[in-house]
């Protein structure tokens, strides 16, 4: 890796404001001695670079040190260099000169995350989840390929891949020792995983249908792909991982909209950038809104930040960078849960926080400029789907849609993907917040032949012509491997799904969301009904009493798109989770809440039922 020269590294520092001005008047406090040395002096010696530690003013890292113990685990040992560590833990594992257990617990837990490596300790001790950085959510057929690679030999219980609600893949099961050849098969390939997961920016989020779709205000690949290397790029050495943004107080999720149908979710992001013309001029650009996100403790929804800028590359950098840069700087540094944008920008107040960032902006002297908010469209529009074929504006082409249930994949699901992309849309695959995946630029002349393909027929989880209700669930990782959650979701959440189109029929998608846990990774406040792992009570019939057992609560009335609207209170808790508890009650609201009538049984179906077979 090459080295930071001075001046490299004395730039690099001043752009991030990584020197705090002397207090005025009187000297400084030891502690700012301290803190500023801190700053000042914070270089890893085995990479050369600056630590993310040093790119905090000293007023920040006094805080810090003052701070959660995550915050002071940072400033002991700075999670930027993570991966230098990955590649020694798993040289002596190789050698056998150590083992999992041996790894420092501080490493093993909460560092090597910087590296996008989660321990799931509780469920796979010494294995980990590796999450990715996909910006836009678009794959190719070798990476696809790659990914089945990389889990193949954990077996099919353990080493599967999964896509998320961020657009993004997470790779299950992987062990350090296999992680360095990960690392850098993805590098290789132009993606990392560096800075993906803990105390980082997370994975842009875009438009699926960029570049492809008739309705389109904003062609997002460019702006995930420039926010994504602001991010997680280093400047001078162009490699991965970029020290100035490797301490930030908390996650920072950002979401770039194409069109009006905000396939990207930016009212729960703490950056959404919502395309809108100005009133004046009719270029293009978008409107801010800030501070959305989902925690155990509390779910906001984004609010408008008054502020509007072009839809040029320079601009959404600039702007991303100034609000990045004040909330690294001056956001919670002991409260973890207080420490996202939104309480931020509470603090500030709204107008406020709009003026700071302004003043951020320009005095990076870029020539970028903040204007007020421009008025969103008024005229009706209805939300497209991404399921099935679809024509796209490029003659003779369509996009097809297909459902991955849950988005878990095996690792012949991800080959068969690969080559359904190289053989009917040149390599090229995009993933959907809704776990899904499209094939786009299908020719019109071979769509009939992708249909009849048997990775899409059959037996096969997947499938392109979904029903209304199992196309659109989404669920979490659930109990299965993550620690936290209460319930199983994914085999749950497929179940159910296919039993409630056995029983209803709706006339509209109806999206199920399932978590886990109280942090809503799955996102249930968005959904039509959101379905959320919680204590549960059930008579038991051999003694008689109340018995604990998996339940959840039940959330209803969540909208996405323009009109998005997050559901904060449960419609029924208390729920368990066996089917012949909860399938009843699912059903009970598909009917009075989204109009659902029973499902007309085929006469041999019915038959089948009679004698046994079904």
């Amino acid at each position: 890796m090459a080295g930071y020269n001075a001046l490299a590294l004395l730039s690099i520092l001043a752009s991030g404001r990584a020197f705090a001005p002397a207090a005025v008047g009187g000297g400084r406090s030891p502690t700012h001695l301290a803190a500023e040395t801190l700053t000042f002096a914070k270089t890893d010696a085995r990479t050369g670079k600056p630590t993310g530690t040093s790119f905090l003013p000293a007023e920040a890292v006094e805080r810090a040190s003052k701070g959660n113990p995550i915050e002071k685990a940072k400033l002991k040992k700075d999670g930027t260099s993570a991966f230098v560590d990955v590649y020694e833990y798993a040289a002596k594992l190789r050698a056998g000169e150590m083992t999992w257990e041996e790894v420092e617990a501080a490493d093993l837990n909460t560092r090597l995350k910087f590296v996008g490596m989660l321990h799931r300790d509780k469920r796979t001790p010494g294995q980990f989840m590796m999450r990715l950085k996909v910006p836009n959510g678009i794959v190719n057929a070798d990476q696809m390929r790659f990914y089945a690679e990389c889990v193949e030999k954990y077996g099919e219980e353990k080493g599967v891949v999964d896509i998320t609600t961020r657009q993004n893949i997470q790779l299950r099961g992987v062990k350090i020792e296999d992680a360095p050849d990960i690392i850098d098969g993805l590098h290789a390939r132009n993606q990392t995983s560096f800075q993906s997961a803990l105390d980082s920016v997370r994975n842009m989020v875009g438009s699926p249908l960029a570049g492809i779709d008739d309705q389109e205000l904003v062609d997002t690949r460019e702006f995930c792909n420039a926010l994504n290397d602001l991010v997680s790029l280093d400047p001078v050495t162009n490699t991965r991982g970029n020290p100035m943004w490797g301490n930030l107080p908390r996650k920072f999720n950002i979401a770039v909209s194409g069109s009006r149908d905000d396939y990207a979710h930016t009212h729960i992001n703490d950056i959404g950038l919502v395309p809108t013309p100005h009133a004046k001029s009719g270029a293009m650009g978008f409107n801010v809104v800030l501070g959305g996100y989902m925690s155990i403790k509390r779910v906001a929804e984004s609010i408008p930040s008054g502020m509007w800028i072009p839809a040029d590359r320079e601009s959404v950098v600039t702007l991303s960078e100034a609000i990045l840069r004040i909330f690294r700087d001056e956001s919670e540094r002991k409260d973890r849960q207080k420490a996202r944008l939104m309480w931020l920008v509470e603090k500030y107040g709204v107008e406020e926080f709009k003026k700071a960032v302004i003043k951020e902006v320009e005095s990076y002297d870029r020539g970028v400029k903040v204007e007020d908010a421009q008025p969103g469209p008024t005229g009706a529009f209805e939300r497209r789907e991404l399921l099935g074929v679809h024509k796209q504006p490029q003659a003779g082409k369509s996009r097809v849609g297909v459902l991955v249930p849950t988005g878990r994949l095996s690792v012949k699901e991800c080959r068969q993907i690969a080559d359904l992309a190289d053989e009917y849309s040149g390599g090229e695959v995009r993933l959907t917040v809704e776990q899904n995946f499209i094939l786009p630029n299908v020719e019109d002349d071979k769509v009939g032949a992708l249909l009849k393909e048997p990775a899409l027929n059959g037996n096969s989880r997947m499938k392109v012509n979904a029903g209304f209700i199992e196309g659109n669930t989404v669920s979490c990782t659930g109990a299965h491997f993550c620690g936290l959650a209460l319930i199983e979701t994914k085999a749950h959440a497929e179940a159910v799904a296919k039993k409630l189109e056995d029983l209803v029929t709706v006339d509209r998608p109806i999206r199920i969301h399932w978590t886990g846990c109280p942090n809503s990774c799955g996102q249930v406040q968005v959904a039509d009904i959101g379905i959320m792992g919680g204590p549960a009570r059930k008579l038991n019939e051999e003694t008689g009493k109340m018995m604990a057992v998996p339940g959840c609560k039940i959330f209803v009335g969540g909208r996405i798109g323009e009109d998005a609207h997050l559901a904060l209170d449960p419609y029924a808790t208390g729920i368990p989770l066996e089917e012949e508890s909860l399938i009843p009650e699912l059903v009970k609201i598909l009917k009075e809440e989204f109009g659902a009538t029973d499902k007309k049984q085929r006469k041999r179906d019915k038959l089948k039922k009679l004698v046994g077979l079904a």
